[in-house]
């Protein structure tokens, strides 16, 4: 009998010695479907070299990313991407950009987060990663509450950008008194933002009141006529904000035709877009303040430094955003107890990346963001 029950606990032993030696063994799968040839193969091998950056960090044997060329090409995205399905793995990092999404709706087993801040597509297995224009309005919006912002306009572009801007609109229910689209063709758009900022009404303002000056008996009239000479425009403006939804040299453009309408930063709030902390910006002293949702820089810059550490070059910004991604993957699954399903994205959660905080919720990712200012020089965080 005590051989019986010494032979049950030694089979029980070995039984469960091996059991932890297969799940040891087994690899926990993730797809990366990048550029690495062609046209934006340095974007795709920037975000493979910050997907190793996570890995290490995550620092488990089990973990593993497989990465495949999409060489940005809809037809390759699909072959690997199905290439990656029938070798079991059921999430795929990428594609970069949202034009490779539109075969991947065949592959229904498997999840894609995408790395597009693009934010329209209607796929069931696709979830963006990216910083959308949702996360970026519900940050503007948090912070014409922090100033007290009643009357903000809103500057969109008509470019393929434009949808997606108006959709956010709709979805956040961010306040505006008014919004404008406007051409980005910068001989157009001087006389569309003259319009938007009723320039015309405040020049002819200035004009009627110097000649109403010139033709009175005023005290001092001559002082008063010199003074409004100095001047451009007469009048108050009706909104307390602008809300530039736009990047580069098109915002440049922007913010040079508000100042022709004598519409300066000293004047209104200038809002815009994420800009990545542009440098640039700081150059341009005419359009500061300017205000904006973005990561967090702090976390950003050591992610640079240890990215050019490492591999003596500078990443891409979309490789900040994989580098998150890869640790908010291994979370979920983490949370999960290592099981994989389409669930881990469907149920409420967050999870504090080097970004910022995600929001994951019914197959949606949004970004709680922080807001700065580029100011004197330098970028100042608000909140």
């Amino acid at each position: 009998m005590k051989k019986i029950i010494k032979y049950i606990i030694f089979t029980l032993i070995f039984f469960i010695v091996y059991i932890n030696q297969i799940l040891a063994d087994e690899k926990i799968k993730v797809g990366l479907i990048v550029p690495l040839s062609g046209e934006y193969k340095e974007i795709g091998n920037s975000i493979l070299k910050a997907t190793r950056l996570a890995i290490n960090k995550i620092d488990d044997s089990r973990f593993k990313i497989i990465p495949k060329d999409t060489r940005a090409d809809p037809e390759e995205t699909f072959k690997v991407s199905k290439e990656l399905q029938n070798q079991g793995i059921k999430i795929i990092i990428g594609p970069v950009f949202n034009k490779n999404l539109i075969y991947l709706k065949d592959l229904k087993e498997t999840t894609f987060l995408s790395l597009s801040n693009t934010n329209t597509n209607n796929q069931d297995n696709v979830i963006n990663g990216g910083i959308n224009a949702i996360s970026q309005l519900k940050a503007i919006k948090t912070f014409q509450e922090f100033k007290n912002l009643e009357r903000s306009i809103l500057l969109i572009p008509d470019s393929d950008f434009r949808g997606e801007i108006e959709d956010a609109v709709v979805k956040t229910k961010i306040k505006l008194k008014d919004k404008f689209i406007y051409d980005t063709d910068p001989t157009i758009l001087t006389s569309q933002i003259e319009q938007a900022t009723r320039y015309k009404i405040r020049k002819q303002n200035l004009k009627d009141e110097i000649k109403r000056l010139e033709n009175s008996n005023e005290v001092n009239k001559e002082n008063k006529i010199l003074n409004l000479k100095k001047k451009d425009t007469l009048g108050g403006i009706n909104f307390d904000s602008v809300i530039i939804a736009d990047f580069d040299e098109s915002l440049k453009s922007v913010t040079t035709s508000l100042l022709y309408t004598d519409v300066s930063s000293d004047r209104v709030s200038y809002i815009t877009l994420n800009q990545w902390f542009d440098k640039s910006i700081l150059k341009e002293k005419n359009l500061q303040p300017i205000y904006f949702p973005s990561i967090n820089k702090e976390n950003y810059d050591d992610f640079v430094s240890e990215y050019f550490k490492i591999y003596d070059e500078y990443p891409n910004q979309i490789s900040f955003l994989s580098f998150d991604l890869v640790g908010l993957v291994y979370f979920l699954i983490y949370k999960n107890n290592f099981n994989i399903d389409k669930k881990i994205f469907y149920k409420k959660n967050k999870f504090k990346g080097k970004i910022g905080i995600f929001e994951i919720n019914k197959n949606k990712i949004s970004h709680i963001l922080n807001f700065y200012v580029a100011d004197d020089n330098k970028f100042k965080k608000i909140f």
